[in-house]
């Protein structure tokens, strides 16, 4: 089914081979790229979804710098997993064009509501601030969206930051709960899905063999992210968190999950930025997302591999 799609992003490895998958698409039409503090200051950010862009031939999908800041909180950053520019392991060329003016969630309210209801869908791979900004300023374009999807959380899988929390909820855990309290039809594929979801071995050669400027870009990140990655939690292989959200607007039926109600918690020091999963549904409350949990990995990688030798 075609799909007009806003990618509000941090890149980020994991949201650079997102952002690759969405412009291989066919039946995807990439509006425009928002851009958020998260891995990275919202400024790089910007400047590294340029690079992404423009290395699958499209420059003309216009990003907009967004948020630099959470809500109410400091900056966080990952450059432990990410590296100094977000997207370390290939020699990236600068942009040719700049990031648009204007501010993202501004952007994002607009383009919106220039479109008719429900043939917009969002993805988020990043915090949530831009979203939540966009929908306080504009609440009206919650019910105008085909529906929200997005990577963040852990619930069953704990956190990846801390041992309650996922790094794209604690970095802004109160956008996370406007989000989450705003009634927008909600996707999640939460941590407790993509660490199922390891790349195969050798995936780094797989990408590499596919002879491409895109391909030497893939294998190049893939190598870095799991050279850190691993080095950070012990592992042997790297699951690429956001593609699998980019992947589950492709192809819903390789994934399952539970319709559930989730709270985030703000205040608590010992789990701030904690996803509540009431997969039990022992609180009566209904359900405000779908909670992905697991996912046949190996048909999806095939068919990313498939969809990024589409790109020059």
């Amino acid at each position: 089914m075609p799909c007009s799609l806003i990618i509000d992003t941090d890149p980020g490895h994991d949201d650079a081979f997102a952002i690759l998958l969405a412009l291989a698409s066919s039946n995807v039409t990439v509006l425009g790229l928002t851009a958020v503090a998260g891995n990275i200051p919202a400024r790089m950010a910007a400047e590294n979804a340029r690079r992404i862009v423009e290395l699958a031939g499209r420059a003309e999908v216009e990003v907009r710098t967004g948020a630099d800041l959470p809500l109410f909180r400091p900056a966080r950053h990952a450059h432990d997993i990410h590296g100094k520019t977000g997207i370390d392991g290939y020699d990236w060329a600068d942009p040719e064009v700049p990031p648009c003016g204007g501010y993202g969630p501004e952007w994002i309210i607009s383009t919106i509501r220039q479109h008719p209801p429900g043939t917009i869908t969002l993805l988020a791979l990043g915090p949530l601030t831009n979203i939540a900004q966009a929908f306080r300023r504009a609440p009206d374009i919650v019910a105008r969206l085909a529906g929200m999807v997005m990577m963040g959380g852990g619930f069953f899988e704990g956190g990846n930051v801390t041992p309650s929390a996922e790094f794209n909820i604690v970095v802004d855990p109160e956008a996370a709960s406007i989000v989450f309290r705003s009634g927008v039809r909600l996707t999640v594929l939460p941590i407790d899905c993509s660490n199922r979801a390891l790349m195969p071995g050798g995936w780094a050669d797989c990408c590499a063999a596919l002879g491409t400027r895109t391909g030497d870009a893939c294998a190049g990140m893939i190598r870095f992210f799991e050279r850190h990655g691993n080095a950070k939690y012990g592992t042997r292989t790297r699951p690429l968190h956001d593609v699998l959200a980019m992947a589950w607007i492709l192809w819903p039926e390789l994934f399952s999950g539970r319709a559930c109600h989730v709270g985030i918690e703000t205040s608590s020091p010992l789990t701030l930025g904690m996803t509540v999963v009431d997969w039990w549904h022992v609180l009566g409350k209904a359900p405000n997302c779908l909670w992905l949990r697991d996912c046949d990995h190996e048909t999806i990688y095939a068919r990313i591999l498939e969809c990024l030798s589409r790109l020059p």
